[in-house]
């Protein structure tokens, strides 16, 4: 058994066939899930486990050379975007529908528990060299 890092095995396992410009959507439990990307759903209950705290553990296994969120994050959702935002400096933010449609290019879906609304980011993967 890993005795640090992310524990889930599916999630491990997705994460280590990721590639340079691979897309990793993290989402809420309300973002429509498309259909063919690989999901590894870790939503356990409403807000466990939550988007901030998903979002950390992922950024310490990936380099992330991009990302992109919903516009209306920061109206709806001011924690998410501060989140967000300290995150990511170069933060692209899209209309929620756009960031849907982008979300059926991602290899990997990463779906939360958190129940607040517009907490989802579309990750691109960057490389360690």
């Amino acid at each position: 058994m890993k005795k640090a890092g992310i524990l889930n095995r599916h999630l491990s396992g997705a994460l280590a066939e990721l590639g340079h410009g691979d897309g990793v959507l993290v989402c809420d439990a309300g973002m429509p899930i498309p259909d063919g990307p690989r999901v590894v759903d870790l939503a356990f209950r409403a807000g466990v486990p939550s988007f901030a705290e998903v979002l950390a553990g992922l950024l310490d296994e990936l380099v992330v050379e991009g990302a992109t969120a919903a516009t209306e994050v920061r109206e709806a959702n001011p924690a998410a975007a501060a989140l967000l935002e300290g995150e990511f400096p170069d933060l692209t933010l899209v209309p929620h529908d756009r960031l849907k449609e982008l979300s059926r290019g991602a290899r990997l879906i990463v779906r939360t528990g958190e129940a607040r609304p517009y907490a989802n980011v579309l990750l691109r993967c960057g490389v360690f060299f």
